[in-house]
């Protein structure tokens, strides 16, 4: 609660939040950078390595002290508006830094257990209904399941629903327009779709034209070229502003 009072406000939370990473989480704590003392000299790359060792060891806090909260929770089999209330604030924490470990088993918890003897109120219920079937289709790829819950909970959630249209029908336009266009946890959940939908746009562009300009394809993807080239290896050439594809065969 610290964590989240100090940032102040909505947007500076997301942008902490952001700032936090999973991925290196696992190196060993003898590893980590040493924080050098604050002065004039201090380069702006040792900087940004002390601000991801605090960003990694508050993330771990965060993570940890929400996981103890649960258990204790499920171990009282606790249903009251403060349980409730405290799964509500770690699912949408634990979304915020794309931790499936913490939220996911905690919307199953909230939506089977919990809903089931206090019913959650319609708003929240659309939320977390929403989070489950977007965690279906962008991380597990599971369509059937995530049809399956929306129709289950009657889920009515335009953006929702347009997302599944879009991963359904490989609809990459569809999917950035409605990416830009949702809150931030929505958006970090559809994150985990986004490497599937890079890749459908490339073969699509690459089987429809023998060159393009890179605006488009920077749009279609969402990418910036030099991540795209580098991660990708598309092996496309880049002349001026237009990315040729392939060359016309000579007769």
């Amino acid at each position: 609660m610290t964590f989240c009072s100090e940032a102040g406000r909505g947007d500076e939370l997301l942008r902490r939040m952001a700032r936090m990473d999973l991925v290196n989480q696992s190196g060993p704590e003898n590893q980590r950078p040493i924080i050098a003392p604050a002065t004039p000299n201090i380069s702006m790359s040792t900087m940004a390595a002390n601000a991801d060792v605090s960003g990694q060891k508050d993330l771990s806090v965060l993570i940890m002290a929400m996981r103890k909260l649960r258990e204790g929770i499920v171990a009282t089999k606790r249903v009251d508006d403060f349980s409730i209330q405290a799964y509500i604030f770690c699912i949408r924490l634990s979304i915020l830094v794309k931790h499936m470990e913490s939220y996911h088993p905690a919307i199953l918890h909230l939506l089977k257990k919990m809903h089931t003897v206090q019913p959650l109120t319609n708003t929240e219920l659309q939320e977390f209904v929403g989070y489950l079937v977007l965690d279906l289709a962008c991380r597990q790829s599971d369509l059937s399941q995530a049809y399956l819950v929306r129709n289950e909970y009657r889920l009515h959630d335009n953006k929702v629903d347009a997302v599944l249209r879009a991963i359904t029908h490989d609809n990459y336009f569809l999917f950035w327009r409605v990416k830009r266009s949702v809150d931030g946890h929505k958006a970090k959940l559809m994150e985990f779709a986004e490497d599937s939908m890079i890749k459908q746009a490339l073969k699509c562009l690459g089987r429809s034209y023998l060159s393009i300009d890179l605006p488009a394809v920077e749009q279609s993807t969402n990418t910036p070229w030099p991540l795209l080239a580098k991660e990708y290896g598309v092996g496309w050439q880049l002349d001026g502003k237009k990315v040729i594809i392939r060359k016309p065969k000579t007769r």
